[in-house]
Order: structure tokens, then C-alpha cells, then sequence
């Protein structure tokens, strides 16, 4: 009897525990979780990131990365046939371009990039440096002196041939900000106040860089920078002074084109510096699209002072391959017209 009733306490027991577990599994199963953190397929993000700038239309993708696809996929071909990048198991060259160019282009840190591109900020910085220095061995075959040929721009205008046939470009500097040590802060303290480093450059008619040089301190005279670079026959401003390969201003006689908008050229010294100004507008265009196409150039930097030099050639070789490839490209067209009616 005693046996009788410790078994069926034991199946009461076993039988209750049965029917809470199912009670317990039952509420588990009709719980709505709460995934503690998203999951997120990073390669598939990632590619419809890239699709989205390369195939959503040329404003998008010039927006992103300063150039319109025909460009881009130029600058691939040529990076990739001149041995200089190369796919690789973890990224391919598209993607390793495309962090390059945005980078530059917004001046956004590394932190910023590696999240949109779903990459780590090493590997993001790794690949960026990679692009960095392909693209300034491009330096040599993209930035290079005219020929000798009288420019169309000049042979196909009554106001300036045959008086400017020989000339092929003007040249200028420019300032471009800087982040130095405190100790040497002084020399690259420019006019406004900010610390800069002086660019010169030269450029044709048809707005290609020609020669740049990056690195001076932003107190330093351009003739003293000229006195350092190679030049030809190019129009400059009167600091430059007349010598050979650069043709200047006549002295204390109105020169820029506002001085003549209410009163036209009174002599001949006043219409030469007139037709000279018309001419050299182009070396204050180049330096404005530049700097509104590339934001690299015109904000805080957070790189050495190396690299801040290097970024400048950068810019000026991605600039002429733009010119080269696609001369009609929209941002570069927009950013001309806006500093023509600026200036």
C-alpha cells in the first residue's frame, strides 16, 4: 500500500513538471525577442553603397567623389595598366579608388569613411595610402609643360593674337591652409592670419595644371618660389617682375578688369594690362574650382605637413585627368562659372 501511494506521488510529481515545462516552452515560443544588436550583411551593404554612387547618375556620383563615372573607371584602367594598384583578395581596385576620391573630395576622416564603406579604420587608411602614392606617380605623365604651339584659345581671338602668340599659360600662387607644429608656426603664417602653405602653379588656357609647387611657407614671396620652379613664357603679376619666361604687367597703370568697367582703356600701356588681365583670369579660376571641387584644400587638416604638401599634387593630378577625360564635366563647369561671376 505504502508502495502504491509513493508511486503515484511520483507520477503526480513527474506529471506536473511535465505540463509546467509545456506551459514554460509554450510562453517562449510566443515571446517576440528583441535582437540586442542589428545584424548587418557588411559585403552587401557595402556593395550597394558603391552601386549607389556609380549608377545612381553622374550628379550623385560626381557629388561623392568629384567625377563622373566615364572618369572614374579611366582613372582605374590607367592606375591598373600602369602597374601602380592592384585587387587584392580582401578589396578590389573600384572600391580602393572610390575611398580615395571621397576622401579627398569631402575631407572626411577615416572613421567616417570606414563606417560607409563597412571597412575597418585600418584597413580604410591602408588602402587609402595605397591610392595616395599611385596617384602621385600619375604626377609626371599628367602634369606636364605645353609644347610650343600658340594656344586656340589665343590663334582663334582678334584681341590677343598675334600680341600674347608666344605665351602658353599664366602662373600665380596661391595659399592653401596648413596645420604646422607651434614652433614653426610663424613662417607659414599667411596675410589673413591662419597658417598656410604657398602653392605656385602654372596653367594653360584650357584650365590644366602645368607645374605646381606645394610646400612654401605662406609668408614667402611668390618671385622668391619662381626663383625655385621651372617656368616658360607665362603671364604674371607685377611681384613677379619681367624675366625671361614670364611676361608682367606694365607698372602704376590700371590693371584689373573692375578698374576698367566704368572707363575703357585710356593708352596703350592701359589695353596691353587690360588684355593681360582678360588672359591671366584663368590661373584665379583654376585655383577656385580646385578648392571648391577638392574640400581637402580649404579646411582643417588633420594629416603631417608631408602629407598636406603631397595632397596638393594629388588634387592638381586628379583635377587634370578630369580635364583630360571628361573637359565637360558638370561639377568642373558649375565650379568655373561660379568663379567667373565671383571674381
Amino acid at each position: 500500500m505504502d508502495n502504491q501511494k509513493i508511486r503515484a506521488a511520483v507520477l503526480a510529481t513527474v506529471a506536473s513538471v511535465l505540463v509546467v515545462g509545456a506551459i514554460i516552452l509554450e510562453d517562449i515560443r510566443s515571446r517576440r525577442f528583441i535582437i540586442r544588436q542589428p545584424r548587418v550583411n557588411r559585403d552587401y551593404e557595402r556593395e550597394g553603397f558603391i552601386s549607389d554612387i556609380l549608377h545612381r547618375g553622374d550628379r550623385r556620383c560626381s557629388f561623392m567623389i568629384r567625377m563622373r563615372p566615364v572618369a572614374f573607371y579611366e582613372l582605374c584602367r590607367i592606375l591598373v595598366e600602369r602597374n601602380l594598384v592592384h585587387e587584392t583578395i580582401y578589396m578590389p581596385v573600384i572600391e580602393q579608388v572610390l575611398m580615395f576620391l571621397h576622401t579627398i573630395g569631402h575631407n572626411v576622416r577615416f572613421r567616417v569613411v570606414a563606417a560607409r564603406f563597412h571597412r575597418s579604420i585600418e584597413t580604410t587608411y591602408r588602402y587609402f595610402k595605397i591610392i595616395f602614392k599611385a596617384v602621385l606617380q600619375l604626377y609626371r605623365h599628367v602634369v606636364r609643360l605645353p609644347d610650343n604651339s600658340t594656344p586656340p584659345e589665343i590663334r582663334n581671338s582678334r584681341r590677343f593674337y598675334p600680341y600674347f602668340k608666344d605665351c602658353v599659360g599664366a602662373i600665380d600662387g596661391t595659399h592653401v591652409r596648413a596645420s604646422v607644429p607651434i614652433e614653426i608656426q610663424g613662417r607659414f603664417r599667411g596675410r589673413k592670419g591662419g597658417t598656410t602653405q604657398n602653392v605656385l602653379a602654372a596653367v594653360t588656357f584650357d584650365l590644366r595644371f602645368t607645374y605646381m609647387l606645394a610646400g612654401w611657407e605662406g609668408s614667402a614671396h611668390d618671385s622668391r618660389i619662381l626663383n625655385d620652379a621651372l617656368s616658360k613664357y607665362y603671364l604674371g603679376d607685377a611681384g613677379y617682375g619681367n624675366r625671361p619666361g614670364i611676361l608682367s604687367p606694365y607698372r602704376s597703370v590700371r590693371y584689373h578688369l573692375k578698374e576698367f568697367s566704368d572707363h575703357p582703356p585710356e593708352n596703350a600701356k592701359e589695353l596691353f594690362n587690360l588684355q593681360h588681365s582678360s588672359l591671366r583670369t584663368t590661373i584665379g579660376r583654376e585655383f577656385g574650382v580646385i578648392k571648391k571641387c577638392f574640400h581637402v584644400l580649404d579646411a582643417e587638416l588633420f594629416w603631417s605637413f608631408n602629407t598636406q604638401v603631397d595632397v596638393v599634387l594629388a588634387c592638381g593630378v586628379i583635377h587634370n585627368h578630369i580635364m583630360g577625360v571628361d573637359p565637360n564635366d558638370p561639377i568642373m563647369q558649375a565650379e568655373t562659372c561660379e568663379t567667373e561671376s565671383s571674381g
